[in-house]
């Protein structure tokens, strides 16, 4: 039986630099419960590793998780990688962890923290995440689709970090499945500002607790899995996006 799902699905958690401390599993989660939010995508920068934690934490609440990395390609191009398994997401990881050059500056950047479910510090990552990995865009797309993940184009709208920005155009040979628009960005304007082949989502790419859920897409599908959202972007079997 399909049904209507609420999905946010850019989330920072307190292992991105750039993201506040407060962004512990449990916050998410409640956060995301208070929000009405039915799945949530996890996507650290260049990381996966607090992505246990907040299914860990969700699951209390009855909210779908999905592992995910927020990927900088070579050309700083941030692509959302999600996953229906934590393996698939911490084995891109290892790759990206091997093509990641530089160590974290916590005075320039920020900590890095890596926590358990009850927001208890395990440990601070030190590799560079705010940083660019080796990989090409191109080579970022693969390797998610390698892993059985969905490739989506991080914020378009924006002019740091997105395809666009960077870029200028989109290319005819990525094989993305999705574009993300911000939460600055209506679906309406989206649509009659960009005509690209790719359906769009929007995310609230949130590194505050009360972001969460600000920005969100609306799914109509069997339930809260990356395979049913793809399914959704190729309007399979009924699946479909809400705007």
């Amino acid at each position: 039986m399909l049904k209507i799902f609420k999905a946010d699905l850019h989330i920072h958690t307190c292992l991105s630099p750039c993201a506040d401390l407060k962004m512990s599993p449990t916050t998410i989660a409640m956060k995301a419960r208070e929000s009405s939010i039915d799945i949530l995508g996890i996507c650290d920068h260049n990381s996966a590793e607090n992505v246990p934690a907040v299914i860990e934490a969700a699951a209390e609440y009855e909210i779908r998780v999905l592992p995910g990395i927020e990927v900088t390609s070579l050309e700083e191009i941030h692509i959302l990688a999600l996953f229906d398994n934590v393996s698939s997401a911490l084995h891109l990881q290892e790759l990206i962890y091997k093509n990641l050059p530089g160590e974290n500056d916590e005075e320039a950047f920020g900590m890095q923290v890596v926590v358990n479910k009850n927001d208890e510090v395990l440990h601070f990552n030190k590799k560079l995440l705010i940083g660019a990995s080796t990989f090409t865009i191109d080579k970022v797309i693969h390797l998610i689709h390698d892993f059985n993940g969905i490739a989506i184009a991080a914020h378009i709208d924006r002019e740091s970090f997105s395809l666009l920005g960077q870029l200028g155009f989109l290319p005819d040979n990525l094989e993305l499945d999705a574009l993300e628009i911000s939460r600055r960005m209506s679906f309406e304007k989206a649509a009659s500002q960009y005509d690209f082949p790719l359906p769009i989502i929007q995310s609230s790419d949130a590194h505050f607790p009360d972001d969460i859920g600000k920005g969100y897409t609306q799914f109509y599908m069997k339930e809260g899995t990356a395979k049913e959202i793809k399914m959704a972007f190729l309007n399979r079997k009924g699946r479909k996006i809400l705007h």
